[in-house]
């Protein structure tokens, strides 16, 4: 049977969303960026939109971490969003001239 969830691990599982949180929602706002191809022109709308997505990602990311059944598996879920996000955005070879 299933362990039910609890508030017990409400300290970690929310420093997991606001520090991964944070750097999952920069890693959103990056790819979109890239795969919109804003380049440097921030005050477009596309560049709007890309500064803008970062705060609703941050939000959920914030608001969802209370769903893991544990600290660790906050952490490591989290973690392996922002490796597989950041890996994209990263890649060589993208859209920057």
């Amino acid at each position: 049977m299933n362990k039910p969830l609890s508030s017990k691990d409400w300290f970690g599982k929310s420093s997991a969303g606001l520090i991964l949180g944070f750097t999952l929602a920069l890693g959103a706002a990056g790819l979109f960026q890239r795969l919109a191809g804003v380049g440097d022109t921030f005050f477009s709308t596309k560049g709007q939109f890309a500064m803008w997505l970062m705060s609703p990602v941050w939000a959920m990311t914030l608001s969802f971490c209370f769903m893991f059944r544990s600290t660790a598996r906050a952490w490591c879920w989290l973690a392996v969003a922002n490796l597989a996000i950041w890996a994209i955005v990263l890649l060589p070879g993208g859209s920057h001239p």
